[in-house]
Parts: C-alpha cells; sequence; structure tokens
C-alpha cells in the first residue's frame, strides 16, 4: 500500500525515539522511503548515525546547513507524507502557533504534503488543557493524529499519551496513504468492541458473552472503506482487524480512556457490550470458599457509561455517534429509548436472546432520527459492510 511512497520522518524529543526506528524498517520493507529530520531533543535519545543507517539516507538537523541549497523548501517538497514521530509537546505547541525556529519547524510550515503527528508524553501533558488544545487545532487544520495509546510510560506511571506502537503506526500511515476515492479517507472511526471483564479478585471476573465479531467487522469494513480506524477491543478471542490501530482493554473504565485518549474523531460506533457494574471493591487476594459458610456478597458499584461520555463530548464530540442495543424483549421501544436516554445520533438494535452473541449472523435495526430500518438476517461481516456504507453517506 506505501510502495515508492515518500516520507519525510521528523523526530522530536521523547524517550519514545528509539520506535520510529523499528517504523521506519518497516515501512521500508514495505516498499517505502524514509527521510528523516532529527531536532536537538530528538538527538538526546536516538543518534544521527544510527538513524541514517536505519533510512538508508542521510539524516538533516541543521536549518543553517541545509540553507545552502534552500534546504527546509526542497524538503518541504520532497514527500508524500510528512510524520512527526515522536511528536513531543512542545513541537505540538510550535505547529500550532506557526513558530519555525529550526529546520523541523520550517519545513513543517513549508509543506503542502499532507502532515500526521504521533504524540508521545507523560499522561498529565497529554492531558493538559494547553496540549488537548493544540490537537483540537491542529486536527482542525488537517493535521492527521495517531496515537497516542494508553498504557505504562517510561515513568513509573501509566496513562494515556504512550507512543504507538510501530506495526500499528505503519497501518495508520498506510490508511493516510490510501487513494482518496475512497468514500471515508482521511475519516477518523472509533470504535468498540467485545466484553469488559470486571474484577472480583485476581481470579474472578463479571463478564458477559459478547464475541466481539460485529465490532471487529464493523472496524474492517470502515478501514476497507478508507477510514483510518481505532478500535478499543474487551477481551476477545479474535485476530486484529489489518490496518486498523487496536487498544486491547479490560474493564470499562480502561475502555472509556482509551475512547477519550482516541479522540477527536469523526464518528465513533459503539459496539462492545460494556459491563453495566463492576465490583465495589475487587479483592486483592482470592477469595477462599469455606464449607458449610454462606458465599460473601458482592457489592456493585455502577460503570461508567462510555456511550453517554462520546455523546456529550463538548467541542470533542464525534460528529456522528452510534451505539448498540442488545435487548431481549420489546426491541424497537426499548432501542429508542436508549437513543433518547444516552444522546448518540444513532442505535443498532438487536435482539440477543438467540444465538446472535458468539454467532456469525445478525439481524438488526437501525434507528435514527429519520425513522427505523429492519435489516434482514445476515452475516456480521455485511451488517459491517451495510453499516459502514451509510456512515460513509452520512458524513459525505
Amino acid at each position: 500500500m506505501i510502495a515508492d511512497r515518500k516520507i519525510l520522518l521528523i523526530v522530536s524529543g521523547s524517550v519514545a525515539a528509539y520506535k520510529v526506528l523499528e517504523f521506519t524498517r518497516l515501512a521500508r520493507k514495505a516498499g517505502a522511503s524514509v527521510t528523516a529530520i532529527l531536532t536537538a531533543g530528538g538527538a538526546r535519545f536516538v543518534t544521527k548515525e544510527t538513524l541514517a543507517a536505519i533510512t538508508g539516507q542521510a539524516v538533516h538537523d541543521d536549518l543553517w546547513a541545509a540553507e545552502a541549497d534552500i534546504g527546509h523548501i526542497r524538503l518541504a517538497r520532497l514527500p508524500d507524507l510528512v510524520l512527526v514521530a515522536p511528536a513531543s509537546a512542545d513541537l505540538l505547541a510550535k505547529m500550532t502557533h506557526g513558530l519555525a525556529d529550526d529546520l523541523a519547524t520550517c519545513v513543517l510550515l513549508a509543506t503542502r504534503a499532507p502532515i500526521m503527528v504521533a504524540p508521545a508524553m507523560n499522561p498529565a501533558m497529554w492531558e493538559n488543557a494547553a496540549t488537548q488544545a493544540n490537537i483540537t487545532s491542529l486536527r482542525a487544520r488537517g493535521v492527521m493524529l495517531a496515537g497516542p495509546e494508553v498504557g505504562a510510560m517510561a515513568e513509573p506511571e501509566s496513562g494515556p499519551g504512550r507512543f504507538i506502537e510501530p506495526a500499528a503506526l505503519l497501518a495508520v500511515v498506510e490508511a493516510a496513504l490510501t487513494p482518496a476515492a475512497q468514500p471515508l479517507h482521511g475519516r477518523h472511526a472509533l470504535v468498540t468492541s467485545g466484553p469488559t471483564h470486571e474484577s472480583i479478585d485476581p481470579v474472578r471476573y463479571i463478564a458477559n458473552r459478547s464475541s466481539g465479531k460485529q465490532g471487529h467487522a464493523i472496524a474492517a469494513a470502515l478501514a476497507a472503506l478508507g477510514a483510518r480506524v481505532t478500535l478499543v477491543s474487551g477481551p476477545v478471542a479474535l485476530p486484529d482487524p489489518k490496518a486498523v490501530t487496536v487498544r486491547h482493554v479490560e474493564s470499562a473504565r480502561d475502555m472509556l480512556a482509551a475512547c477519550e485518549a482516541a479522540l477527536p474523531a469523526d464518528v465513533a460506533i459503539c459496539a462492545a457490550a460494556v459491563a453495566d457494574w463492576r465490583s465495589a471493591a475487587a479483592a486483592d487476594q482470592k477469595m477462599k470458599k469455606i464449607a458449610g459458610e454462606v458465599p460473601p456478597p458482592i457489592a456493585l458499584a455502577l460503570n461508567p457509561d462510555i456511550l453517554a461520555t462520546l455523546s456529550a463530548a463538548g467541542p470533542r464530540r464525534p460528529k456522528l455517534v452510534v451505539g448498540f442495543a442488545a435487548e431481549t424483549e420489546k426491541l424497537e421501544d426499548h432501542a429508542r429509548a436508549k437513543r433518547k436516554k444516552k444522546g448518540c445520533d444513532w442505535i443498532v438494535a438487536n435482539d440477543v436472546s438467540g444465538d446472535v452473541m458468539g454467532g456469525a449472523e445478525n439481524t438488526v435495526l437501525l434507528i435514527t432520527p429519520k425513522g427505523t430500518e429492519a435489516w434482514t438476517r445476515m452475516k456480521k461481516e455485511e451488517v459491517a459492510a451495510r453499516l459502514a456504507a451509510r456512515i460513509a453517506e452520512a458524513l459525505a
């Protein structure tokens, strides 16, 4: 998909800079050429010599040395895509305000190629209002976002801000370089899939029968139409869809954090069967059964409502929010009530009283402000393709 494409890689200051070496290896294996600009901050984490060896080309790091042949303009006109990876909070701020005090920022101002940023920073820096405002501004100008992920950081902390893994970054780049004739080219879709597992103790958990087949099929169908897809998946026994960025999570709280970190998005499809409740106080050790004793009660706490949260995300709300309603009775009545309560745009309702959960087929109602469409029973991949086509129409 990226054979013969030219990528201009800008490496800024983050400990995650070492991961771009693996990304570059993968990109070159796929047939792309990679030219690198190394900022002063990036040089604190990877050397110019290492980057040159991996790219197979000279590395550029000095604005004034490059100006013998107006280098920043030459480099700006070189690529099919400018990729800032990792993108530090400082460089994102400079991009937002149009600063141009080194080779990287001059090239970013001068290029007419598509720009993608792959942020990497501490969770507190990522969640800071200034950084989020910068991301929103850059996205509004057409800058594409790859990541960040939620996970362990270099510091003994965990949260949003982790650099996207190299293979996932390559999939996002491939999607960005897909021909624009595809109806969802340039769009970002967020999809949730599968169940959540809510811990009771280190051995036991609360869950449901969701297989993730429908959500994963939707993610694949959206990617096939050219969308950049972030799939947030609970624990499932399914392979990750191709050309899709996948965030693997366990609990409802983990899933919400991953969804919020993936914003902004053009469309969100909440197909996951999120557990409504969790144990209010999960035990640190396995709870032991004692003969003759009454089983201990499990106090439950309400989980966050991911669909309602995304539907009320203010300026970061996706343009289209699609929920799923898994019901066993009064399907349309309950689904209509859910759409109104959650504040989403569409609801896909399905009766799960039979073999739908874990099965290969589904029968759904699509409920929108315009009315209800009853779809005949079909394979979940066909449901996904039809829903993806409807989403493409709605976003056109």
